[in-house]
């Protein structure tokens, strides 16, 4: 694949220290043939130094706004706002096809510069089934951070480490009061990263998937201490809590845990917040009494770096060393241009097809 520049930008939120690609895959592209630029960046997990001794070229931080017209440009999280006007393929995670907040705003900067976004979340089989994912280490990390959270042993501002510091973490805490816990989607990616964890804390959870859902028991899911979703919705379906479902009189649920973050989507199954929570502070508080706190942050694999970095590049090579109009990549393409049609933004001004 000797015709693809690959460009690895560096990640605009300070909170980001994951990559989509390590420095070991980075060297199976450059010696298959591929022209791999890495920005630099003082926050990614792996160095820029390992990245050039696999034979990458290097380039400062946000310099992928002025990369050649043929680069295709690899991140994970958001872009920046500017530049207001964005003409190369970008491949990251984009949440711009369920109307979310901002999501109009971001294929408009696509149409405006002839450019495309190829979403990682749409990067899928002929089955439909995702080729690359962070789903487990969401699911584990989510888990993890709910129970602290209920054993009172949270610390704020949350700070990346490795699994075996937090697996550690949880034993120690395996001693404190037992509580249910519920895993909603626990046949998934996520939810199984969510058993793993509960269990490494010593708690046996409740597990619901599809089954369960499709005729929700709701006293049954407020009957539960802490609850932790890990459905990802493609189409509506009723909400699993409901605003009224909080001020329930038999609600015993006091830690939530939404490792989907749909909020502000239609699609969202737990539509009883409008923001998520972060690094700095974890943890929000949606009912005072009897206690309810929320833990909804949008980049939970980021405190695990190396781990979830290694599983999701470990995916990724494989497709990136097969990129093509057609297969995952063309399907990707195909999405971007049908949410630009439901915007009535025509297939001429978003381009790059």
């Amino acid at each position: 694949m000797t015709d693809l520049h690959l460009w690895l930008r560096h990640e605009a939120r300070t909170t980001e220290r994951r990559t989509p690609l390590v420095p070991a895959d980075a060297r199976r592209l450059v010696e298959a043939g591929v022209r791999l630029t890495v920005e630099q960046s003082p926050q990614r997990i792996f160095p820029i130094e390992e990245y050039e001794a696999a034979g990458c070229g290097v380039a400062p931080a946000g310099s992928w706004v002025s990369a050649p017209d043929d680069a295709v440009v690899l991140g994970l999280k958001e872009l920046p706002d500017e530049p207001a006007e964005l003409p190369h393929r970008h491949i990251f995670f984009g949440h711009a096809y369920k109307r979310q907040p901002g999501a109009e705003a971001l294929l408009r900067r696509f149409a405006a510069g002839g450019g495309a976004l190829l979403d990682l979340e749409y990067l899928v089989d002929d089955d439909g089934r995702r080729l690359a994912a962070f789903g487990f280490w969401a699911g584990y990390l989510g888990a993890a951070l709910a129970v602290l959270q209920h054993r009172g042993r949270l610390a704020a501002p949350l700070v990346p480490g490795s699994k075996e510091e937090l697996d550690e973490t949880l034993r120690r805490a395996a001693g404190d009061e037992e509580f249910t816990a519920l895993v909603v989607g626990a046949l998934g990616r996520s939810g199984r990263g969510a058993r793993v964890a509960f269990q490494a804390a010593g708690i046996e959870p409740t597990c619901w998937d599809l089954a369960e859902t499709r005729d929700l028991d709701r006293p049954a899911l407020l009957g539960h201490d802490v609850m932790v979703n890990a459905v990802l919705a493609t189409s509506p379906v009723p909400p699993f809590l409901r605003e009224e479902d909080l001020d329930a009189p038999a609600r015993r649920l006091r830690t939530l845990c939404d490792v989907t973050c749909d909020v502000g989507s239609p699609l969202n199954v737990l539509p009883v917040y409008d923001r998520t929570t972060d690094w700095d502070e974890p943890v929000r508080r949606l009912r005072k009494e009897p206690p309810l706190d929320l833990i909804a942050i949008d980049n939970l694999p980021s405190l695990l770096p190396r781990e979830s970095s290694t599983d999701f590049s470990a995916a990724l090579v494989i497709q990136l060393a097969a990129f093509s109009v057609g297969g995952p990549w063309g399907r990707c393409l195909d999405r971007f241009h049908q949410a630009c049609r439901e915007l009535g933004i025509t297939e001429r001004e978003s381009g790059n097809g």
